[in-house]
């Protein structure tokens, strides 16, 4: 039990530094941070996608639930969504809300594709 949180715990700090190093990155370019964040959660859903079907336990706890899951961040999503709500930007909030959730799941079913394709 106490190797399992560790693997979660590590694999987790890992993406939240990646997570934070895009959006140094991404300000750098002077690009927004919902595209920041948006990239990170799809990026993310390709991964799980791809790693689903190849890791076993251990691995699966590491990368999947700790790295993955340090690294997209529903959280940050949410109160960027609501931010762009109260900033009168309901357009692009419903647009944002919308293509972070379509295109995160279709990137797991690609990155499952992926996965099942080119790495068995």
């Amino acid at each position: 039990m106490i190797k399992n949180i560790l693997l979660v715990g590590a694999g987790g700090a890992l993406g939240s530094i990646m997570r934070y190093l895009i959006s140094i990155l991404f300000a750098h370019f002077a690009i927004c941070s919902e595209w920041a964040i948006f990239s990170v959660n799809v990026i993310g859903s390709f991964l799980i996608g791809m790693l689903m079907p190849l890791l076993g336990n251990m691995s699966s706890l590491f990368l999947i639930a700790g790295f993955c899951g340090g690294f997209t961040t529903f959280s940050t999503f949410s109160s960027q969504a609501l931010h762009l709500f109260q900033s009168g930007q309901r357009i692009t909030a419903f647009i944002y809300i919308l293509a972070s959730v379509v295109i995160s799941v279709i990137s797991v079913f690609i990155g499952l594709y992926f996965a099942e394709k080119f790495l068995k």
